[in-house]
């Protein structure tokens, strides 16, 4: 009653401040029906394809106009009524806030915005239908703002769908794991909900609620390590690099004590790029960003290959292309001259700079013939076709689709309670000796919080953060459950320099339970920041000892972080009895964390990615090979390719419940693989049958079904996600170890069984990336498991 009462409270609070005095403009439009271009104008015509309007409009502009356009702070055209337009905004895991020159305000009618888990947090709920709910209500709030004038623009740049290669990464927290399956469909599902677009796959309009940007193409990990930055990370190989690259296939160059490694084909084919494959032709994103770094000595943003081979004739992209903030101007290593630089990354395929080295220097370029016209026609086009489908060339606002969008749609209860489940469902149950948690309410008497994380909200948003709707700490909501809990941070700060561990133990004493809220914040790990340890900072692990042997009972640790910890210490203490991984869960998050230490919510999170022992850290972050190498003491990476020690694996998860399996049918369990007439099957040199899918009659990718049957053993209803792998019988080097094939989410009751049904295309299913990153399939075996169970398949090609 006291948690629902000062949520209550907090709600009310919301209410008063969310609406104030000042008055928002209209939002910003083209095509204004009291001028008289709007009727004039073809461009203007709302009934006509979107194609010819941007045709039309390109012939009205002059060159200047057109260059000025290219930076993603685009002026007005005040002659033909086209308005400014600010083309940066983020949207990560809600609307973000940025300076007053960029695309959000929040300076008039509306104040806060619902601030939703961070991604990664969210990517541990393996829940596609989840993710979408969450892009849903992003793209209803920033079409609220923008109708309601607290915008001056409607494109996101969201989501980050990188694969987190390395623990360390301080933007692992923005991205959904370390899977490219789980990207690739955590991609799909935010975009589609952003955009607007149904979740099931019906046909798409050409009309947007908001635009998604999937970012960063590709092969982006690292923020610094060592002497190396996200700017310039491969940049000093050069032309040396590029000549070798021809010839070789696995090259390291090394330079001082920094190793830069080709990004092989295969690894580009099988783990760095189908999550912007399937955002651009699955999820039909409208943007795309191009990365800062360089794939085996070409910046990504002047990479013709990638840009406009791959992602537009290959993928069928018809959206806009923009660079990371500054990528072009940080290109000069590469390139002789500015002008080169942007006739590099314009030619590639580039459509906006964030920036200005477009916007100044395309002229120049120009004028020493570097480039024509008509690849800035080319970039303009897509940049004003996608204004369009937002509908900003359409004359009155609110006759668009998503016109009528108002402010009371901004931190809807609808919305805090998505914020609120999708913290709950994301929280991972680490550990949970002698069935400590849940804590019984009656029972408890007392409680003891302490750690630098348990009463700072802030801290629970992660980056990329809006001002919340509600703001409750971890500290704030136990106490809504035990009235007498007493709290004390523990350490000065997260870093925890200092520890005021006899205070902390005096407290521990007292109290009937306690509860450590440790790990991390943006100040540990963040967007230009990595991690050089994995271990917990400081002094904080020595705290978390003390403290659980001076506890009457075993205690809880919860963990805010969004990379993952070493915390073997932990894993093994006695006097710990159970681990809580909150991720940065957002304005929920206290509230979501209380339910579930209190048994009023049952966790069933897993984890995104693998939780490595501290001595990882003696791989180069800068090595991009995902394969292991033993004879050069290389482990790999992520869980299909690492095969050394692990603190917690990829998909560990614990539940108040338990759960069992069974395979109960797979169809077809015999599979023969026949080839085309005019192709033969090829050998491996280890004698192993495979051929290009390509190279497959039609009908061998048919339909693969599979049949999980799964059973709650109670005590509790639960929410749990069913993670079904595939691996090779004979596994020869290169092959993943295993790897996902599929997810769904499952509820069920206590002493219920459900039937779960997996379908696939049985080439994507068996396929796996050759080393010229053409898809194959192997004969040979195949075990499918789902938890102990197990399930070979027998595969023939012929």
């Amino acid at each position: 009653m006291r948690l629902l009462m000062l949520l209550c409270l907090f709600q009310l609070l919301h209410i008063s401040t969310l609406f104030i005095a000042v008055e928002s403009d209209a939002p910003p439009h083209a095509c204004d029906p009291s001028r008289q271009s709007a009727t004039y104008y073809s461009f203007c015509d709302k009934h006509k394809p979107i194609k010819k309007r941007v045709k039309n409009l390109v012939t009205h502009l002059t060159l200047d106009e057109k260059i000025a356009q290219l930076s993603a702070s685009a002026p007005a055209i005040d002659r033909l009524g086209i308005p400014a337009y600010n083309w940066w905004s983020e949207a990560l895991h809600g609307v973000t806030v940025n300076s007053y020159e960029q695309g959000i305000h929040l300076v008039g009618r509306i104040l806060q915005v619902t601030s939703f888990p961070q991604v990664i947090l969210t990517a541990a709920s393996f829940d596609e239908n989840l993710w979408y709910k969450i892009g849903q209500a992003i793209g209803i709030e920033a079409r609220a703002l923008y109708n309601a004038g607290e915008a001056s623009g409607l494109t996101f740049w969201s989501p980050n769908i990188n694969i987190v290669i390395d623990p360390r990464w301080g933007r692992a927290q923005e991205t959904a794991g370390e899977d490219p399956l789980v990207a690739s469909k955590y991609g799909v599902s935010f975009v589609r909900g952003i955009q607007g677009y149904s979740f099931e796959g019906e046909k798409l309009e050409d009309t947007l609620q908001a635009s998604a940007c999937c970012k960063h193409f590709t092969a982006y990990h690292l923020e610094k390590w060592g002497k190396v930055d996200r700017f310039t990370f491969n940049a000093i190989v050069s032309l040396i690099f590029y000549f070798f690259t021809k010839f070789v296939s696995h090259f390291v160059f090394k330079f001082g004590t920094v190793f830069f490694v080709q990004v092989s084909l295969q690894d580009l084919a099988d783990t760095y790029n189908p999550p912007f494959k399937s955002c651009i032709q699955d999820g039909k994103a409208s943007g795309l960003m191009c990365a800062y770094n360089r794939v085996n000595g070409v910046p990504n943003c002047a990479d013709r290959d990638h840009l406009t081979n791959q992602v537009r004739e290959q993928w069928g992209f018809d959206g806009y292309i923009v660079s990371d903030c500054d990528a072009v101007a940080t290109m000069l290593t590469y390139a002789n001259s500015t002008e080169e630089a942007v006739a590099d990354a314009i030619k590639a395929g580039l459509d906006l700079d964030c920036g200005s080295t477009l916007s100044e220097y395309t002229k120049l370029a120009m004028d020493k013939n570097k480039l024509d016209q008509l690849q800035i026609d080319r970039a303009i086009s897509n940049l004003f076709s996608v204004r369009m489908r937002l509908g900003l060339f359409d004359g009155d606002p609110t006759s668009h689709a998503y016109g009528n969008i108002g402010p009371e749609k901004v931190c809807s209860e609808m919305h805090q309670q998505l914020a609120l489940d999708a913290a709950q469902d994301g929280i991972v149950l680490l550990k949970n000796s002698r069935q400590l948690l849940p804590f019984s309410q009656s029972k408890t008497t007392s409680l003891a919080v302490i750690g630098p994380n348990a009463d700072n909200a802030h801290t629970l948003l992660g980056n990329y953060e809006g001002p919340p709707c509600i703001s409750v700490t971890i500290f704030q909501a136990l106490k809504g459950y035990i009235e007498d809990t007493e709290y004390h941070p523990g350490c000065n700060d997260v870093a925890c320099a200092s520890a005021s561990i006899d205070i902390a133990e005096d407290l521990a004493k007292k109290a009937d339970q306690v509860i450590l809220v440790m790990g991390l914040d943006q100040s540990q790990e963040s967007e230009s920041i990595d991690r050089e340890k994995l271990e917990l900072p400081g002094e904080q692990r020595n705290l978390i000892t003390q403290v659980a042997k001076a506890a009457k009972n075993p205690v809880v640790l919860v963990l805010v972080c969004g990379g993952p910890i070493d915390i073997n210490f932990a894993k093994y203490d006695m006097n710990i009895g159970s681990i809580l991984w909150a991720g940065y869960p957002g304005e929920a998050g206290g509230t979501a964390l209380a339910k579930i230490i209190f048994g009023d919510h049952n966790p069933g999170g897993r984890l995104p990615m693998t939780w490595y022992p501290k001595d990882f850290i003696s791989i180069p972050m800068t090595d991009m090979r995902m394969r292991p190498k033993p004879e050069k003491q290389y482990p790999g990476r992520t869980y299909r390719f690492y095969g050394g020690s692990k603190v917690f694996e990829f998909g560990y998860g614990l539940s108040y419940s338990k759960y069992s399996y069974k395979i109960h049918s797979v169809i077809p369990n015999r599979i023969n693989l026949k080839q085309t007439s005019s192709k033969k099957m090829n050998e491996m040199t280890n004698g192993t049958s495979h051929v290009l899918v390509s190279e497959l009659n039609h009908g061998s990718c048919r339909g693969f079904f599979i049949i999980i049957i799964v059973t709650n053993h109670g005590p509790l209803a639960g929410k749990h996600a069913v993670l079904p792998y595939i691996r090779f019988g004979k596994p020869r080097h290169g092959m993943p170890i295993k790897q996902l094939i599929g997810f769904q989410i499952v509820k069920l009751d206590p002493g219920r069984n459900s039937r779960v049904r997996f379908q696939f295309n049985l080439c994507e299913l068996l396929g796996t990336a050759n080393e010229n990153g053409l898809p194959v399939v192997e004969g040979g075996t195949r075990i499918l498991s789902v938890g102990k169970e197990e399930y070979t398949i027998n595969i023939t090609v012929d």
